[in-house]
C-alpha cells in the first residue's frame, strides 16, 4: 500500500515530498542560539529517522546561530534539511542574515502573523522574494490559534448575513483552509513556483483536522503537511494523533507529518519520530524497522519471561538499527514474533520471519524456534534470551 496523494512534488534539500511516500518531520525544543544543543538534538532526531528537522527561529540570536548548526551536523556526517520558522519577524531575519536565508532548505511562515495590516502583505511578499532568490521551499502553514483576524472579521460579517450561516467551528475551519490557499496563490503570483509550496491548517480538534484536510486535498494540488496542533502529553497526545492521522493516510492524505507531543519530563524529543514511522508502519505505508508480534498475556502466562524477552528483542534491534540500517537495508521488513504459550505461539512464530514460542504456565520447559515456518531450534536452560539474540543476529546477516 502506499500514499496516493499526487500532490505537486516538492524537493527540500535530498528529500522528495508528494513523490509517493510520506516524509516523517520533527522539531527541536532546545534554544536555537544555543547552537551546540540544537545540533546535537537534530543529529538525534535524524538518527531517530526523522527525514525534516524544523527548528525556532524567533530573533537575531537564533538567525546568527544557524550557519554554525547546520556546520556542525555536516561536521558529524548529517546532512538532513533544516527548515526555519518563522513569525512575526521572518521578513527582516531572513533579509538581515543572508546566510541563515541560505543554509536552511525550507522556511515554515503563518499567514496569520506574518504581518498585520498595511504591512502584511509588503512583508509576505519580501519572505516569498527570498525564498525565490534563494530556489528556498515555504511552507505556508496556518493555526486556528493563530488566524489571519482581518479575514476572520471579514469572514463572520458575511456569515452573520448568509440565509444558512455556518457554525463557529465550522467558519473558523473554512476561514484556515481559505488563509493557506490565498497565501499559496498569491505566492505563486509573486513568483514562486506550486514546486516550492506546501500547505498546512493546524488544529487540536481530531474531527476538524479530518474534515479540513480531506477539503484541503479536494481543493488544491499542493502538497500537504499533516499533523494534529498541541496533540497533548502522554496517551493522550498519542492516541489523538494516532486517530486523526490514520484516518487521512488511510485515503492517500498528507505528504510530510508532524506528531506534536508535548514530552513527558526525561522524555527523549524522539519519542514523535517513532510514534510517526509506527503510524505509518502500522497502516502498511512504509517500513522503518522490524516488527515485533508479542502476546498480551493472560492467566495461561503467569511468568512475566514473555515480557522480558519481548523487551530485550525490541531494545536490541532499536539499538542495531543504525548499523543494520547500512549494512542489512532489507531487515527493516523483518517480523519478529515473541509468544508466551502454546496455544497462539508456535502459529504466530510460524507466520513471522523468525519467532519463538515460550512456555506457558504448566507446559514442558523448552522453546521452539521458528525460522520462517520451519522448526529450526529448540531451546531451553537459564540463557534462552541470550540464545535467542544470537540466534536473531545470524538470521540477520544471513537473510538481509
Amino acid at each position: 500500500m502506499t500514499n496516493q496523494s499526487n500532490r505537486t512534488a516538492v524537493k527540500v534539500g535530498d528529500v522528495e515530498v508528494g513523490a509517493g511516500q510520506v516524509v516523517v518531520q520533527s522539531m527541536t525544543n532546545t534554544d536555537t542560539a544555543d547552537a551546540k544543543s540544537t545540533a546535537q538534538q537534530i543529529y538525534q532526531l535524524h538518527q531517530a529517522g526523522s527525514e525534516l528537522v524544523r527548528i525556532t527561529v524567533n530573533n537575531e540570536e537564533s538567525a546568527e546561530a544557524v550557519p554554525e548548526i547546520i556546520d556542525r551536523l555536516h561536521a558529524a556526517h548529517c546532512h538532513v534539511p533544516v527548515i526555519g520558522d518563522f513569525h512575526y519577524n521572518g521578513h527582516r531575519l531572513l533579509q538581515d542574515y543572508p546566510l541563515c536565508a541560505e543554509k536552511l532548505a525550507k522556511y515554515r511562515i503563518n499567514p496569520g502573523n506574518v504581518g498585520f495590516g498595511k504591512k502584511r502583505d509588503k512583508q509576505f511578499e519580501e519572505i516569498i522574494q527570498v525564498a525565490k532568490d534563494l530556489n528556498k521551499v515555504v511552507r505556508i502553514g496556518g493555526n486556528w490559534g493563530s488566524l489571519d483576524q482581518k479575514l476572520m472579521a471579514k469572514m463572520m460579517d458575511e456569515n452573520a448575513l448568509s440565509a444558512q450561516p455556518l457554525s463557529s467551528s465550522a467558519l473558523i475551519e473554512k476561514a484556515l483552509i481559505e488563509s493557506v490557499l490565498t497565501s499559496a496563490q498569491q505566492a505563486e503570483s509573486f513568483g514562486l513556483g506550486a514546486n516550492k509550496i506546501i500547505v498546512s491548517c493546524k488544529v487540536s480538534s481530531v474531527q476538524s483536522l479530518i474534515r479540513i484536510y480531506q477539503d484541503l486535498h479536494k481543493s488544491c494540488n499542493y502538497a500537504l503537511h499533516l499533523g494534529l496542533t498541541e496533540a497533548g502529553m502522554g496517551n493522550k497526545g498519542i492516541v489523538a494523533s494516532t486517530a486523526a492521522l490514520s484516518v487521512l493516510l488511510q485515503q492517500g492524505i498528507g505528504d510530510t507529518i508532524r506528531v506534536s507531543l508535548t514530552p513527558e519530563p526525561n522524555q527523549a524529543r524522539t519519542e514523535e519520530v517513532k510514534i510517526a514511522q509506527q503510524i505509518l508502519q502500522s497502516l502498511e505505508l512504509q517500513s522503518f524497522k522490524p516488527e515485533v508480534t508479542a502476546c498480551p498475556g493472560c492467566g495461561r502466562t503467569t511468568s512475566e519471561f514473555f515480557q522480558v524477552l519481548a523487551k530485550q528483542v525490541t531494545e536490541y534491534m532499536e539499538a542495531k538499527m543504525p548499523e543494520w540500517r547500512l549494512s542489512h537495508p532489507g531487515v527493516k521488513d523483518m517480523n519478529v514474533a515473541v509468544m508466551g504459550c502454546i496455544v497462539n505461539g508456535p502459529g504466530e512464530s510460524k507466520h513471522a520471519d523468525i519467532g519463538i514460542s515460550l512456555p506457558g504456565t504448566g507446559e514442558t520447559p523448552s522453546a521452539p524456534i521458528f525460522i520462517r515456518g520451519k522448526k529450526t531450534h529448540t531451546l531451553k536452560g537459564d540463557n534462552i534470551a541470550g540464545q535467542f539474540i544470537d540466534i536473531l543476529d545470524g538470521f540477520v546477516k544471513s537473510n538481509y
